[in-house]
Formats: C-alpha cells, structure tokens, sequence
C-alpha cells in the first residue's frame, strides 16, 4: 500500500473510530454526521467520502463483514468440505473472538444494545446477511442445491450470532457464551455436512 493509500486507510479508520464510541454512548439514532465530523477534526463532506451512509460509518468493516463466509469456501485447502471450512471457522472465531461481525470486547453489550435500538441497523444488518448469502452461493460448488446449501450454511451462521447477542444482553459473559456457542454451532455444521445434497 502506497503512502497516499495509506493516508487514506487512516483517515478512514480515524473517523471510524470517532463515530463509534458516540453511537454507543447516545444512540445510533441520536448522533448526527455532523457531530462525528466534529469529534474526527474533520468535515462532514470528508466523512462521506470515506462513508456514503451513516450505518458505514456504524459497520464501518461492512466489506470484511459481507465476504467473509466466501472467502472461508474460497481459501479453503484443495479438496476440504466448504460446510466444514465454514464450522471449523465459526468455531475459531467464536474461540478467538476477534471477528468484526462479534465485537467481542469490554464494549459487547454496548455495541449489541445499539443495533437492537436502531430500525436503521437491524436493516442494515439484514441487507448484510443478504449480501454474504448471495457471496457464499457465489463461492460454493456449482450444482442445484447450492442456492439451499448457502441458504442453510449463511442462517446457521447468523443463527449463532442471534444467539450470541441475546444471551450477552441477558447478562451473561461474552465469552462464556462464544464457548457453548462454539460446541451447538459445530453439531448444527456437522448435521448440514451429512445431507447428501452436499457438494
């Protein structure tokens, strides 16, 4: 990456980083474009170059998000069951906790809070899910069944992050539940792996 690229990167992420700790402590719905420009030293135009909505700035790893599931079946090693790439993926993730899609931080519940608050970002998150279905399709072994293979595939992996924030909200620990998660996630891959449509 170039100096300029850069550059650019770290104003991105600069903003990012200004919108977010305002969206938790307010509301998504309450924090204009405007007062992120002013807590980044910047100006609104700026902010929309680098984010063409608000809810970018909110799930400002968007991209990362969307693709994820896809690039898990595309870089999968030579030969290996994509469901099974995706199960042993969850369960890293789950375990390392480090993915974009679970903000697995002191900030969890915060974060969680925010999107149950907002009609905009539940929206959002939906179009989301919809995008990383249609990426995963994209990515999984042609045949006739593979439409319904992603469909199951992509609602197993929301499934567990539905799970995920409403126990976090409950009060429980992120972490405790990102374990049991882990297990039930992997039984619900394994069961997908023996369906004889499988690729």
């Amino acid at each position: 990456m170039g100096l300029r690229e850069t550059k650019k990167q770290q104003t991105r992420t600069a903003i990012a980083d200004a919108a977010l700790p305002l969206f938790l402590d307010r509301g998504f719905d309450q924090v204009t474009v405007a007062e992120v420009a002013r807590h980044a030293n910047v100006s609104t135009n700026t902010v929309f170059n680098y984010f063409a909505t608000k809810e970018d700035l909110f799930f400002d790893r968007q991209a990362e998000v969307e693709a994820h599931l896809a690039t898990v079946v595309r870089e999968r090693p030579p030969g290996a069951c994509p469901v099974a790439a995706l199960r042993d993926d969850l369960r890293a993730t789950l375990a390392g906790s480090a993915a974009p899609s679970l903000r697995m931080h002191p900030g969890t519940a915060a974060f969680f809070r925010a999107v149950e608050a907002s009609p905009a970002l539940r929206a959002r998150e939906r179009e989301m899910a919809e995008h990383a279905e249609a990426a995963l399709a994209s990515a999984l072994p042609p045949s006739p069944a593979t439409p319904f293979l992603a469909a199951a595939l992509a609602a197993t992996h929301r499934a567990a992050l539905r799970e995920l924030r409403r126990r976090v909200l409950a009060g429980e620990s992120p972490h405790t539940v990102a374990e049991d998660l882990a297990a039930t996630s992997a039984t619900a891959h394994d069961l997908l792996c023996r369906c004889p449509q499988h690729p």
